[in-house]
């Protein structure tokens, strides 16, 4: 089973990921976690140029061409794979984070971005993607309450664009019956029975 999760940054998507590997490694499943972009030593070089500071002349049709290579190399290296031997593959962002990202946030149509995903990752679409939503205004005071790191490169764009990234993943969430809408302003127990939930509800089909 392929499964991602989605949100603007600091909608607590890392905790998230790591109460459902533990709840499935305690029902002795197969689990494999992985991120975006990065998760194979190509994509984690394509990683860190996405994301260094310094690069801050990047087009937006670079920066999506780039997260598509690291994303079709991490397909190909690590996700089939790993779906092939029976795991339950766990992704932090997939390519829908390009729709909301490149594409409402920055400006790239739409179309142009699924049809280089479908060229990127072929056939390999999660089975659920959870989005979770939190009001930018939110995000803003997690990030400068919780986190003293240094903000990446997109972390650091202004709230126009993020505003403009949460709406795309509110339009994603009316696309399809694999997206399921998560509150992020709720805590994190009640989200992550939400989560094994909707994952045993698949695994009944």
């Amino acid at each position: 089973m392929f499964i991602s999760f989605e949100g603007i940054d600091f909608c607590g998507k890392s905790s998230q990921i790591k109460l459902l590997e533990e709840y499935l490694l305690a029902n002795k499943k197969k689990v494999q976690v992985i991120r975006e972009p990065g998760g194979t030593e190509i994509s984690e070089k394509i990683r860190n140029i996405l994301l260094d500071k310094e690069n801050s002349g990047m087009y937006t049709e670079t920066e999506f061409l780039l997260f598509s290579a690291s994303r079709s190399q991490l397909v190909r290296e690590k996700i089939r794979p790993y779906l092939d031997k029976g795991y339950y593959v766990i992704s932090d962002r997939f390519h829908d984070s390009s729709v909301a990202y490149q594409g409402y946030g920055r400006g790239l149509p739409v179309g142009v971005i699924s049809t280089i995903s479908n060229l990127a990752i072929g056939e390999t679409v999660p089975d659920i993607t959870f989005v979770i939503d939190i009001p930018v205004k939110v995000a803003e005071q997690r990030r400068l309450k919780k986190f003293k790191r240094q903000l990446d490169r997109i972390e650091n764009s202004n709230r126009d664009f993020y505003e403009r990234v949460r709406n795309g993943y509110l339009e994603l969430l009316k696309s399809g019956k694999r997206f399921k809408l998560l509150n992020g302003e709720e805590k994190i127990k009640t989200l992550h029975k939400k989560v094994v939930n909707e994952i045993e509800k698949f695994d009944l089909r």
